[in-house]
């Protein structure tokens, strides 16, 4: 385990002392894309891109945290609560208070934060700072909850702290990933399985360098209109294909879309999930391809970069599929790439990006990584 170098001076010279430290990673989604807040299926991997807190006690009941990417000091008494702000630090505060309203009595405690996550790629930058400031804060108050109460609380945070109306895949995978596996995840039971990764293929992850400002927004919009067509139909995770053909006609457009990309969704994650274990890794590559078209035609979650991105993945020799990933509008492709044909892959994409946009996108070889957890600095080297 690697900690990045300057986390231990800069909380050092910030606030002194030695700290203990947490980690909770990012993620990306291989399949499975607004699915999740209508209960349904979606398979995430966690990746080796982590948000790390440094965290050190207090005597009173002060939260202070500064971060090493932002600008900007959070300082809050937990015995009032805090108001947003509308930038990094409310995923700070909104884990503290939720944790709080809870029944959670914390510690003050002063946090360095340090993220690897890029902040706007789909990537869930958002979930891996709650998740890791969430776990610094219950153990620096001696307390413990149960991996699903924990991701449970961190998407309550989210949801009616921050403001956004996620579902609970991101911080589900923050806290369960496993190094080497997705997770497919059933979000409304809850219940999840891990799917062995192939060993012979690389996830590579391609970063637009956009983000348009409609994200949010629309991201919201969605939502609404998926509990808009339940109820009129029911839920969306128990409608097969062939009962939304026959209740179309009672759904305005563009609700019927948005029910048929869910439902459609649903069923290639159960059929993604037995090609990896079936080590059909071709038919897993299609499947991907299917849901880009899908988030692109039905959801109309895509742009024109991240159109561009996977059709040049498309073009290249060893991808098995490629698709964008996260809420959309920009952010991040996710391909599965053999590994052999991995560093032509990221030659080839960014220069060919480069030329259709104009922009220089970042690419990211990744593997899957094991979840949130507390690092001993006995087993850290420093980098």
């Amino acid at each position: 385990m690697q900690i990045p170098a300057t986390l231990l001076p800069a909380f050092a010279e910030s606030f002194g002392g030695r700290p203990r430290l947490f980690r909770a990673p990012g993620r990306v989604n291989l399949i499975g894309e607004h699915t999740d807040y209508t209960g349904g299926l979606v398979m995430p991997a966690a990746i080796d891109f982590s948000t790390w807190v440094a965290a050190g006690r207090r005597e009173d009941r002060t939260i202070r945290a500064i971060s090493e990417g932002f600008p900007g000091t959070l300082e809050f008494s937990l015995d009032r609560t805090p108001k947003c702000q509308g930038n990094w630090t409310d995923y700070v505060a909104g884990v503290a208070a939720t944790l709080e309203a809870a029944g959670h009595r914390l510690r003050g405690a002063n946090l360095l934060i340090h993220g690897e996550v890029p902040v706007g790629s789909g990537l869930s930058s958002s979930a891996a700072i709650e998740v890791a400031t969430a776990l610094a804060l219950l153990k620096n108050s001696d307390l413990f909850l149960e991996p699903l109460q924990f991701a449970l609380l961190c998407q309550r945070a989210e949801n009616d702290f921050v403001g956004m109306r996620c579902g609970i895949m991101d911080q589900f995978i923050s806290c369960f990933g496993r190094q080497d596996h997705a997770l497919m995840l059933d979000c409304r039971s809850l219940t999840h399985r891990a799917v062995r990764l192939p060993a012979e293929a690389s996830l590579v992850i391609c970063n637009t360098m956009v983000r348009h400002e409609l994200a949010s927004t629309e991201y919201n919009r969605r939502r609404e209109d998926c509990e808009a067509a339940a109820r009129i139909i029911g839920p969306l995770r128990d409608l097969t294909l062939e009962t939304l053909e026959r209740r179309a006609a009672d759904l305005p457009e563009p609700v019927r879309k948005r029910c048929r990309h869910v439902v459609t969704e649903n069923v290639r994650v159960l059929q993604a999930a037995a090609s990896l274990e079936e080590s059909d890794i071709k038919a897993f590559g299609r499947y991907m391809d299917e849901s880009h078209r899908s988030l692109r035609d039905d959801y109309e979650v895509s742009c024109r970069e991240l159109d561009i991105m996977t059709e040049l993945a498309g073009r290249l020799p060893g991808v098995y599929g490629s698709r964008m990933t996260g809420g959309g509008f920009g952010g991040c492709t996710i391909s599965l790439v053999e590994s052999g044909h991995v560093e032509d892959f990221v030659n080839q994409v960014a220069s060919g990006y480069a030329i259709e946009t104009g922009l220089t996108p970042k690419v990211y070889v990744c593997r899957a990584q094991d979840g949130a957890r507390e690092v001993s600095l006995l087993e850290c080297a420093v980098t």
